[in-house]
């Protein structure tokens, strides 16, 4: 991706025609793989896809100018690239609801905003339930979801057999009573989501920096003035950190102690079968989740591997576990044989919900927590962390995000777990 000059051009039908006519030979990288300044004003330590859309908010909707991104690898190489793709708004509590609604509303435009395919396919979100206690407390959550003006539809087992004739209702242990259908929900491709963003923040004059690791930072006064990282020391105005699974590692560099906690999360593709689910399927009882993807290929994944860890990689256990979920939910795919697996770092809050919030050190930024939840919210949390750091204030949908909350007592424990990371 290395060059210095910008994208060149709008991507549209006519010119995929002709590029196809002439040998493909117009195209230009999508990004520039810049060189670190001295300073800048603002400064994203993170080039997953939050850290992107941040970086895209603050050129794009904030006007700011001088921005740089840092990533320790390449861009697209780490949760970003590796998750399950789910894109939903269906949370009970209020103050999710109403960042994952904003969220979901910016997935639907985010092809027109990016001018870039990200293959978002609203194929609908269907959680199953297995007990009247279980119906009941779905019925409810829908009723949360479409007063916050979002969409939620509860289906019957007779109603759901259309469309899905394979789940085994009778189950003994398991019987299905339902579910939860979001229609506009689904989702999209992960890497396009990346590649997406990389080209528009970095047309609008972002320095995507990759390579480039964050060593420590500079704190004088209680503030901070720069990052230290493997390619230099790069001073900046403001700092904000979007790291994911390292957001513990990184910020105890700048002295904090987060209240996260970093797991393994095991994702699975199987090998390619005809067509079968028509959107994405959730486990009830059992933590599965499933959906198919355009090649065929089965997209699943379930629980945490239940130890902490900053490794990418997980332990045959826990694949066994998912795939007997999966089995009992679809006794037919036993048969399928698993493609290929891998593991992605989630930074798993005290009650389960993320932090987008100022820290004790002035000028540091956290944008991180994101639990489960980090690709559907990739949008919503790259606008609203954009305008904490372009104005110093939440935005009106992530006020109840904020870092004090758990010494304040004012928990999103959305879950119901309490205050069990590894649970949440």
């Amino acid at each position: 991706m290395g060059s210095k000059g910008r994208a060149m051009g709008r991507f549209s039908g006519f010119r995929l025609f002709k590029e196809g006519l002439t040998g493909n030979r117009g195209w230009s990288p999508h990004w520039r793989d810049a060189e670190p300044r001295s300073d800048y004003d603002i400064v994203i330590v993170g080039g997953g896809g939050h850290g992107l859309a941040t970086a895209y908010h603050l050129a794009e909707t904030y006007g700011a100018r001088r921005v740089a991104l840092l990533e320790k690898g390449w861009i697209g190489g780490g949760n970003v690239g590796r998750n399950t793709t789910i894109v939903r708004a269906n949370y009970l509590l209020p103050s999710n609801q109403r960042f994952y609604d904003l969220s979901l509303r910016l997935w639907e435009r985010m092809e027109q905003d990016l001018n870039y395919n990200v293959m978002m396919s609203q194929r609908g979100v269907l959680n199953l339930c297995h007990s009247d206690g279980q119906r009941d407390a779905f019925i409810r959550r829908g009723n949360a979801i479409r007063l916050s003006g979002a969409d939620a539809v509860f289906v019957t087992p007779q109603e759901m057999k259309k469309d899905w004739p394979f789940f085994d209702y009778e189950n003994a242990r398991f019987p299905i009573k339902g579910g939860l259908l979001q229609p506009r929900g689904g989702t999209a491709r992960h890497d396009a989501v990346a590649w997406g963003y990389a080209r528009a923040a970095s047309d609008r004059g972002v320095d995507i920096i990759q390579n480039c690791d964050v060593t420590g930072f500079d704190i004088q006064r209680g503030r901070v003035r720069a990052v230290e990282t493997t390619r230099g020391r790069i001073a900046a105005n403001k700092v904000g950190v979007a790291v994911a699974g390292n957001t513990s590692r990184v910020m105890e560099m700048a002295g904090l102690r987060m209240p996260i906690e970093s797991h393994v999360l095991q994702a699975f593709v199987s090998e390619g079968l005809k067509p079968i689910l028509p959107g994405v399927v959730t486990f009830g009882v059992g933590h599965f989740y499933v959906s198919q993807s355009d090649k065929g290929g089965l997209v699943y994944g379930g629980d945490l591997d239940g130890y902490n860890s900053y490794a990418q990689r997980g332990n045959l256990p826990m694949v066994e576990h998912v795939a007997a979920a999966g089995v009992s939910l679809m006794p037919m795919i036993a048969r399928a044989r698993m493609l290929r697996s891998w593991g992605g770092i989630m930074d798993m809050t005290m009650d389960g919900s993320p932090i987008i919030d100022r820290t004790p050190v002035d000028g540091l930024y956290l944008n991180g927590g994101w639990c489960y939840g980090g690709f559907k919210a990739i949008p919503g949390s790259g606008l609203v962390f954009a305008h904490l750091l372009a104005t110093d204030a939440p935005h009106p949908v992530a006020t109840g995000l904020r870092l004090d909350r758990f010494r304040r007592g004012h928990m999103i424990d959305e879950g119901g777990r309490g205050p069990v990371p590894n649970l949440q």
